[in-house]
């Protein structure tokens, strides 16, 4: 979007519903009514015939901190006529980020570089880390960074802990970029797609640990890196992003992940990116991404 749009004045609209005839032009007419203009518009229906009907519009109102609950109260109507599953999203209120990380952090200084350079629409609020090794990158910055020592034993203990922090820094978007910690179904749950992790490998090949030691023995020709929302079955949330790299049997498995890292950056920033702007719809376990 333009950056000559003033934030307080713009606003983004997702829907997914039964498909059908009349949808685009209703959802059209409506924004018209109240003034808006669409800035961009992506839609996507799954079967024409009975399928599920996506969309996501990004739109321009002057005014639109005074129209916003009168637009919503509006709209509410239309969507029952559809059956329409929506939200609004509004450019003005910026999604607040917390960001987990391990002893490993090249996706967190990925993630922070974007950040800086303007890149991603957030505030990153806390780094939390079971390891002291970012304190130093982070703290530099002006981020919250909290050390909390982690393990099975006392999984509950700091799962508890860190859903306090949630709470206290207004969390919107939970990033594990390289966080080497098994979440439990409890603490999945307090963040229905809201969670983002990098799994170093392309899945489904390769879930849980070690997939750069399996894939060497395997002897495989690519191998790559998947973002996704975190479930309560490992590894196997919604895909946003994937990528990958050619790889041959001159790669031993310290190559394999130097090559990887480079693919792990790139495809959590992206994911992260484009959960950020809303343009990530969730259906069953798959996603729509309005890239």
């Amino acid at each position: 979007m333009s950056n000559n749009i003033n934030d307080n004045n713009r606003s983004r609209l997702l829907i997914k519903c039964p498909d059908g005839p009349g949808i685009v032009a209703a959802i059209s007419k409506f924004l018209f009514d109240h003034d808006a203009n669409i800035i961009e518009s992506s839609q996507y229906t799954s079967d024409p015939e009975g399928g599920t009907f996506f969309i996501r519009i990004e739109f321009h109102c002057e005014g639109l901190l005074e129209k916003r609950v009168e637009m919503e109260n509006n709209f509410a109507t239309l969507a029952s006529t559809f059956s329409m599953d929506y939200r609004f999203s509004y450019a003005n209120d910026r999604k607040r980020t917390a960001i987990f990380v391990s002893k490993e952090p090249y996706c967190l200084m990925e993630l922070l570089w974007e950040w800086q350079s303007g890149d991603l629409e957030t505030d990153i609020v806390v780094v939390i880390s079971n390891h002291e090794s970012a304190r130093s990158i982070v703290e530099s910055l002006g981020i919250p960074f909290h050390y909390i020592p982690a393990n099975k034993d006392i999984r509950k203990q700091v799962e508890a802990e860190q859903i306090d922090l949630m709470k206290k820094y207004q969390v919107d978007l939970l990033v594990l970029a390289r966080y080497m910690q098994i979440l439990t179904p409890e603490f999945v749950d307090h963040f229905p797609d809201q969670i983002i992790n990098i799994h170093h490998s392309f899945l489904p090949a390769f879930i849980g640990a070690r997939p750069y030691e399996r894939a060497y023995d395997r002897g495989v020709k690519l191998i790559g890196a998947t973002s996704h929302y975190v479930t309560n079955d490992l590894d196997e949330g919604p895909i946003i992003e994937q990528d990958i790299e050619r790889v041959d049997h001159r790669d031993h498995v310290t190559d394999l992940k130097k090559i990887g890292r480079k693919v792990e950056r790139r495809v959590l920033a992206r994911a992260v990116k484009w959960h950020l702007e809303d343009r990530i719809i969730v259906q069953d376990n798959k996603t729509i991404v309005f890239h």
